[in-house]
């Protein structure tokens, strides 16, 4: 069956700390204010009528804790009947969610389905739900894991990757960012986030950088060498015996900002559409999710979109959009090398680099983030690709209509 978008929505990308806008508004709060927000923008019956609600959440703990579809389900006073489902997928969740909101119409499951996810790094820290691997070192060396910014810099080595490329990708990603805000080009799709007492809490994302043209970057010193020190870099090199050293390469300024936020994607069949008058904006071709090398981590993004593009028979020539993400610089310097895309079509409006990452959601609001390129373009193909720690991947293909 076929799979439609009927409307895409996300909140403004907060700071991901204490002092940030967003850092009072709580998750569920959060993805309550974009369901109002479908609401009010002509979809209240597809809203009324959805069959479930899939949200991604990494940190599953603390205020994201304790099933954060369920409370974010009863904040928004959705149907007793929308079924709930939280999910980590670490950080391509939200595109996870979102294809397995599309798998459940596709096969005839559900008529509509809301689908995404939320992240507040303000309230809840990055690895605070405490996983035993995190801190003892036995285990991490039993398993191959580190933190994924060392794998970050594992992948710039093995790859040859230098900082001057990863300088380059990070000053465009903000000046391209602070281009798209300045013109409007994400006032469609960008709900304003407001305090309990009604006033605004955020209508923009806050944690773009002007670098001015670069220079000053290749000051910054490696941020994760106190990772590797740590005994992370030993881990690595017990499963690559051919690695001499690991050299750290990535700064602050190449990652991409930690960042509170949310983004929702409303999915449905053609028979629902009609019987509500409502007109999709898209079409679901393909999704594929994958998973690659644990040690490199950041490659199964690449593997998902190979998978999507052989599946739906298409090549990276036949789309007018490319969403990349960019965990960290390193990811869109391999993309451009190895594939060669026309740069013009790639993250036109800014990305992950500039506007921050808040994990869980990142995988819906790059989604939607390919519908503004589309439309920005007037593209008719475009795809979006996501990948995260531990080597997950995740793709999608959609057909603007």
């Amino acid at each position: 069956m076929e799979v439609l978008v009927f409307d895409a929505v996300r909140s403004p990308r907060g700071r991901g700390r204490s002092d940030g806008s967003l850092a009072e508004v709580t998750p569920p709060i959060l993805v309550s204010q974009l369901i109002d927000a479908f609401r009010k923008r002509n979809a209240g019956t597809l809203v009324e009528n959805t069959d479930s609600l899939t949200l991604s959440c990494v940190t599953q703990t603390g205020a994201q804790g304790g099933h954060i579809a369920v409370a974010s389900k009863l904040l928004s006073d959705l149907p007793e009947t929308v079924a709930p489902l939280s999910l980590n997928n670490f950080c391509v969740g939200g595109l996870s969610a979102v294809a397995a909101a599309a798998r459940r119409i596709a096969c005839g499951e559900n008529d509509v389905a809301l689908a995404g996810g939320v992240e507040s790094m303000s309230q809840v820290g990055f690895l605070t739900d405490n996983a035993s691997y995190y801190t003892d070192m036995a285990l991490a060396d039993r398993m191959g894991w580190a933190p994924v910014g060392v794998g970050a810099d594992l992948l710039a080595v093995t790859e040859d990757i230098s900082r001057a490329d990863m300088d380059f990708f990070t000053v465009r990603s903000n000046e391209l960012a602070a281009k798209a805000w300045a013109n409007g080009f994400y006032k469609k799709r960008v709900i304003p986030i407001h305090h309990e007492d009604g006033s605004v809490a955020l209508n923009a994302d806050e944690n773009i950088r002007d670098n001015g043209d670069g220079s000053k970057l290749a000051q910054l010193e490696p941020v994760f060498q106190q990772f590797g020190d740590a005994g992370f870099d030993d881990i690595i090199r017990s499963k690559m015996p051919e690695l001499q050293s690991i050299e750290h390469r990535h700064t602050v300024a190449h990652c991409p900002p930690i960042a509170d936020g949310a983004g929702l994607v409303l999915l449905g069949n053609r028979e629902t559409g009609e019987r509500y008058d409502l007109k999709p904006i898209a079409r679901i071709v393909a999704v594929a999710e994958a998973a690659d090398d644990h040690l490199l981590q950041l490659t199964a993004g690449f593997r998902a979109m190979d998978r999507v593009l052989k599946n739906a028979k298409l090549t990276l020539d036949d789309m007018d959009a490319i969403e990349f993400m960019e965990a960290f610089a390193v990811t869109p310097v391999k993309f451009m090398r190895d594939y060669n895309p026309d740069i013009d079509k790639v993250n036109i409006n800014g990305g992950h680099l500039a506007m921050g990452h808040p994990m869980g959601a990142t995988g819906a609001i790059l989604f939607g983030a390919l519908l503004d390129s589309l439309d920005r373009l007037d593209g008719k193909m475009g795809i979006v690709v996501a990948t995260g720690g531990v080597g997950v991947g995740a793709a999608a293909i959609v057909e603007r209509l």
